[in-house]
């Protein structure tokens, strides 16, 4: 009876590891074609956008979008201005942005230590970090538009740049703190100061991902529109004076999308190839260049 008891003990055992691990399998399996499935409607997605902006873009992209400013209906107008205000709002808006958020994340990975303006700082970023734009371009709106009596770009700069700071702040303090305590205590060891080591040392370590920050920032900013039309406004004409209305590729984008001249609607499909492409070539160009320096 015992020797019965012992034998089919061990066979039990085996049954229910095996019974356990057919279960595992099955799981694993499931979860699996789950993610496999999900990344496959993601990707299907991507697809039909980039197939749609090629499809209505790429027919009306001519040497003239470049050559030519933003015209009336049916006068063989281009997107000049607006390429060109683009570029000019978000290099300001990432040039502003991108110094004042990699120190406030500097100062909560390397010097807040828990503290309570450490804390404040974090939760005030976090909540900036998921705010709609069209409350950032309205706050910009009341601190430099009204104030200085007229839209600007130099107030389209500033609220590109309020949406800037939280991406680079989030992405710079995450990465700063992956970076080893053994790194900056040899840093210190060898007399370094620890400004010195976190500017020579720690971002070195941290470039990557903090490179990673800025570029979603830029492709952030790059199609926002809500917060131009509040400060910028927009301009039909040729300008590149900060002080004044200037134009930009969402703003047209938007002003020509919704419109019932087959010309204008034409040139903001290709203004929207043109913004999709630019981040995705600035993106390129920069996980280039990064792998290059390894």
């Amino acid at each position: 009876m015992s020797a019965t008891m012992s034998v089919s003990a061990p066979t039990r055992d085996v049954a229910l590891a095996e019974r356990l691990s057919r279960s595992r399998r099955r799981t694993n399996l499931i979860i699996q074609g789950l993610c496999i499935f999900a990344t496959l409607i993601g990707l299907l997605f991507l697809a039909s956008i980039l197939f749609t902006l090629l499809w209505r873009g790429v027919g009306a992209l001519h040497l003239s979008v470049f050559t030519n400013v933003t015209r009336p209906p049916g006068s063989n107008g281009g997107l000049l201005n607006a390429i060109v205000g683009s570029l000019i709002q978000t290099v300001l808006g990432t040039a502003i942005g991108t110094p004042i958020g990699l120190m406030v994340g500097t100062y909560l990975a390397e010097y807040s230590q828990g503290s309570a303006l450490g804390n404040a700082v974090r939760f005030v970023s976090d909540v900036l970090l998921s705010a709609p734009s069209i409350l950032i371009g309205l706050f910009v709106y009341t601190v430099l538009v009204v104030p200085f009596g007229g839209f600007s770009g130099w107030a389209g700069a500033a609220a590109l740049a309020v949406i800037v700071i939280p991406i680079v702040v989030r992405t710079t303090e995450d990465m700063l703190r992956l970076i080893p305590t053994a790194l900056r205590e040899a840093a210190v060891a060898l007399g370094a100061p620890k400004w010195k080591a976190i500017v020579l040392i720690c971002y070195r370590a941290a470039l990557d991902g903090i490179a990673t920050g800025v570029l979603l920032g830029v492709a952030r900013i790059a199609g926002e529109t809500a917060p131009l039309l509040f400060t910028s406004l927009g301009n039909l004409n040729w300008s590149v004076a900060l002080n004044q209305p200037i134009a930009s590729l969402p703003v047209t984008i938007y002003q020509y999308a919704g419109s019932a001249f087959d010309d204008w609607v034409d040139l903001a499909w290709v203004g929207a190839l043109l913004i999709t492409f630019g981040v995705l070539a600035l993106n390129i160009v920069a996980r280039f260049a990064l792998g290059r320096r390894k």
